[in-house]
């Protein structure tokens, strides 16, 4: 185990601190300083190595952590490498992104702070890279059998190393000009460099996986035509479809869904030229949803240079402590300063947004918003108190309904769930046979931790309905739930 008295010895969490906020803004580098090796060793060396590590538990991934965690603290950086990519095939993509689980399931979680896990995971990750010992893994021996993976998110490039590395022929297709999903357009940069997505994409093309961008599955090859050249087909494009806001006003310029800011800022930081482009710079920002794509908005309206930006929330602010009704190891839901949070503007909370003002040339001027109360379980707004708050630009991120159907069902004859998501069965496969789908396309708009299990997963099921059995790892069901995580 790590160090035997040291979660006696160091009883508090440290992390690297965060670029001051006057120097960040102005840039689109990521917001933390490097961090200090001997505050990471110390930090992994407050792991209890528990005899019921409620941490492999609190990730889908099962990850390994008091494995990684014990040799970081030896400083056997290649070792953690090696025993964090068994089960984790980003950990530079989940050590920067994922809200960390893990560390809510962490048992020293019950008394004092929990480990620093996520930090531990991203610093294996980055010196692995650093070092040179991320290396290709192609297949000692190829099966014959193809497979189109279709979407190259988090769920699609998961699937796509593991059934390449089991020596399979993947293409990887994407609408998108370029290959990574909503880690390439979702994600701005000062959550993670894009330098970290091409460094695992030519892993993955040494590998073997074949990268096929700017193809729409659906319109330049039909699904049905796909399915016929492939000996299966993956489906990871996704949660697509974002939920919209339909209160008078919606229709006025000036009002978007939170993904088309996102995706234009992301390109115009890749250098690319974008017409148009949505912009905060000099304008009054509203930003409605309290999730991270809302913070990754606030973030990236303040390096636009936005004159204020208001996030709305429908809820109830969260507890600064753990509630009783989610007590260890579930994840709890608390109130955070998420870095773009900590860089400026206001947050409110029990917000109901009642109607989008017109400056009477057909854009927004301002939002009418309202107390939320809560009447037969419904949030509602509150008759008398609405108030006026100026918008130029407002931005709905609101989440989304699930995946975008007309086209699978049409040619794939795809069925769905209630709740909107690809129909599959305890396999991955859909009603399609040979069909298969990871990823938030089948689960519901989730974390990327999930979305990897799932990709690794539904590999698994791939390669067994290829070959009739496989070696590949297993982590998820599609009815799994993690700890404290609901249903998709």
């Amino acid at each position: 185990m790590a160090d035997p008295k040291g979660f006696l010895k160091v009883t508090e969490r440290e992390l690297p601190a965060r670029r001051p906020v006057p120097v960040r803004i102005m840039d689109w580098k990521e917001v933390y300083e490097p961090g200090d090796t001997a505050v990471l060793r110390r930090q992994a060396g407050r792991c209890m190595d528990c005899g019921v590590p409620f941490c492999h538990k609190g990730c889908p991934l099962g990850n390994l952590i008091p494995e990684w965690n014990d040799l970081t603290w030896r400083g056997e950086g290649r070792a953690a490498s090696e025993r964090l990519h068994a089960t984790n095939n980003f950990p530079e993509f989940t050590g920067r992104l994922c809200p960390a689980p893990c560390e809510s399931a962490c048992v020293l979680g019950i008394n004092q702070p929990a480990v620093t896990i996520k930090q531990v995971e991203v610093s294996i990750a980055d010196e692995a890279f650093a070092n040179g010992w991320i290396e290709p893994e192609p297949p000692g021996r190829l099966t014959g059998k193809t497979v189109a993976v279709v979407g190259s998110g988090p769920a699609g490039l998961a699937a796509a190393q593991q059934l390449t590395r089991a020596g399979h022929t993947v293409a990887v297709f994407e609408r998108d000009d370029r290959i990574g999903g909503l880690l390439r357009y979702g994600i701005p940069d000062f959550k993670m460099e894009k330098k970290h997505l091409e460094a695992r994409l030519r892993q993955m093309q040494d590998e073997g996986t074949r990268f096929r961008a700017g193809v729409e599955i659906g319109k330049d090859i039909t699904w049905a035509d796909l399915r016929a050249r492939y000996d299966a087909v993956v489906v990871a494009t996704g949660s697509t479809v974002p939920r919209d806001l339909p209160v008078p006003g919606r229709d006025l310029a000036g009002v978007h869904f939170a993904m088309e800011y996102l995706v234009e800022s992301n390109k115009a930081v890749a250098g690319d030229a974008v017409a148009n482009q949505i912009t905060a710079e000099g304008k009054h920002v509203v930003v409605i949803g309290g999730g991270d794509t809302g913070a990754d908005c606030i973030g990236t309206a303040h390096r636009h240079g936005a004159l204020s930006v208001t996030n709305l929330a429908i809820g109830r602010r969260p507890p600064g402590e753990r509630p009783e009704h989610q007590p260890w190891p579930m994840d709890a839901t608390l109130f955070e300063v998420s870095s773009a949070h900590e860089e400026g503007g206001e947050r409110a909370y029990l917000a109901s947004t009642v109607e989008f003002l017109s400056n009477g040339a057909g854009e927004v001027r301002a939002l009418r918003v309202a107390e939320t109360e809560f009447v037969d379980g419904r949030r509602v707004p509150k008759s008398g108190t609405e108030r006026e708050i100026p918008a130029d630009l407002v931005l709905i991120a609101m989440g989304f309904t699930g995946p975008e159907q007309a086209l699978l069902e049409e040619q794939l004859g795809a069925r769905f769930t209630e709740r909107g998501n690809v129909r599959r069965e305890d396999d991955y496969q859909t009603t399609a046979p040979g069909v298969f789908v990871a990823g938030d396309a089948g689960r519901g708009q989730s974390l990327i931790v999930w979305a990897i299990a799932e990709g690794r997963a539904a590999a698994a099921s791939v390669d067994r309905f290829l070959m009739g059995e496989t070696e590949l790892p297993e982590p998820v069901r599609p009815t799994d739930i993690a700890i404290g995580l609901q249903p998709a």
